[in-house]
Formats: C-alpha cells, sequence, structure tokens
C-alpha cells in the first residue's frame, strides 16, 4: 500500500503487492487511485489487458511518440508490450514498421498486428541502429524501445533521423544502473522521452479504452495465445518465458 503496509499474509509472514495491485490476486485491497469503474458489459479476461500492456504498448505510440500519418518507425522487443507498440504505430498511420527483435518466432504475430518488416540483429555484422538508418534512408521518424536493455535504448535513439527523430523508452532496465550515451545524438535534434502507462491518465483513459474496445476501435484478440485456470498460473508464467 501506499503507506508501506500490506493487507496479505501467508503462514504469518508479510507479502508485499506487486505494481501496488497484486493482479495475480482472485481478490484484493489496494488504494483507491488503483481502482476505476468500467463497462460491467466487458470480458474481463480481454479488457485486463488495457490495465498495463497494451496501454503502454499503444500508447507509447499515439501519445507519447505522437507517431504521424506516413512516417518511419522502429520497435525495440517484440513482447506483448512491444507488439502493442505495433498496433499504436500502425493505429497512427505510420507507413512503415519495422520491427527488431534477436527471436524470429515473433515475426509472424508483429507482422499480423502491422509490422511492414521484422529485422533481428544478429543477421547482420554492422550495429543494428545504422542496419536502420540505411533502411529507411538517413534514419526513423519514431522509434519505441521494449526491451529494457541500455545499448537497445541507445541503438533506438541513434536510428532516428537528425533535426527531428523522436524515440521512446518503454523497456525498464536493471535497477541503479547508469545509463551513458554520447550527448551530440541529442545536439543533433534528436528527442528522447520516457513513457509511463502509454502517457495515458488511467483515472480518465480506462474507461475510454475499454469503450474503444467495446466498440470494435482495437482488436485484443490477437495479443491472447493461451486461457488457463488460476490453479495453472506457474504453467503460464513458463509459456511466457517461451
Amino acid at each position: 500500500m501506499e503507506d508501506g503496509t500490506t493487507r496479505f499474509t501467508c503462514r504469518g509472514k508479510p507479502i508485499y503487492h506487486f505494481l501496488g495491485t497484486s493482479s495475480y490476486s482472485e481478490y484484493s485491497v489496494v488504494d483507491e487511485i488503483s481502482v476505476v469503474k468500467i463497462d460491467p458489459a466487458s470480458p474481463l479476461e480481454k479488457v485486463c489487458l488495457i490495465g498495463c500492456g497494451f496501454s503502454t504498448g499503444y500508447g507509447s505510440a499515439v501519445n507519447v511518440a505522437k507517431v504521424t500519418k506516413g512516417s518511419t518507425c522502429a520497435v525495440f522487443g517484440l513482447g506483448g508490450v512491444g507488439l502493442c507498440a505495433v498496433m499504436g504505430c500502425k493505429a497512427a498511420g505510420a507507413a512503415r514498421i519495422i520491427a527488431v527483435d534477436v527471436n524470429k518466432d515473433k515475426f509472424a504475430k508483429a507482422k499480423e498486428l502491422g509490422a511492414t518488416e521484422c529485422i533481428s540483429p544478429q543477421d547482420f555484422k554492422k550495429p543494428i541502429h545504422e542496419v536502420l538508418k540505411e533502411m529507411s534512408g538517413g534514419g526513423v521518424d519514431f522509434s519505441i524501445e521494449v526491451v529494457g536493455r541500455h545499448d537497445t535504448m541507445v541503438s533506438a535513439l541513434s536510428c532516428c533521423h537528425e533535426a527531428y527523430g523522436v524515440s521512446v523508452i518503454v523497456g525498464i532496465p536493471p535497477g541503479s544502473q547508469e545509463l551513458q550515451m554520447n550527448p551530440m545524438l541529442l545536439l543533433t535534434g534528436r528527442t528522447w522521452k520516457g513513457a509511463v502507462f502509454g502517457g495515458w491518465k488511467s483515472r480518465e483513459h480506462v474507461p475510454k479504452l475499454v469503450s474503444d474496445y467495446m466498440a470494435k476501435k482495437f482488436n485484443l484478440d490477437p495479443l491472447i495465445t493461451h486461457t488457463l485456470t488460476f490453479d495453472k498460473i506457474n504453467e503460464g508464467t513458463e509459456l511466457m518465458k517461451t
């Protein structure tokens, strides 16, 4: 809780909330700020994605980067949040969306959701930002980093076009580490941003996003590959690792 206490115990020992909500609990006590009322007709097993992953990735493109129609984008990392960033780039009207990941098994889903090209850094001898600059004729308009590694954060910034390129950091790096980069990357006109929850105001926008889903303005179904009962939660965790 906000006051440092917890409402959970196990065998007499306190268990602390994960990100203030403890979403693996069937029932929970949370701060008022973590609660919002949504359409009671909405399917919770789908709109639950709006509570974090979808909103973070999608919003990083439409709200934070402010991807423009006809632009070229690069998305680093094709996990659930990265795929939602691809969806956001497509919804914003990007003409070219280059998805970057070392796991080629993710490429088919990325293309299904809007990526126009998929590349793996392991297929090139030169740094991936140089590859992207060559592919895009000098640099992409927008890049979104959803990996959480310092090297990919700098690569995402470096692949942006000088003077107007915008890069957004979404991936969470290991704690208490400092990021080193060449300040000339910014002095030459690139913009570097960070994103939390996709730039949405949760109280205001979560109900609207749920309403948009119910109105079929976007589709969450491609993001769901398995539906498991609560007693198979550990199996679900293992599936996510793959």
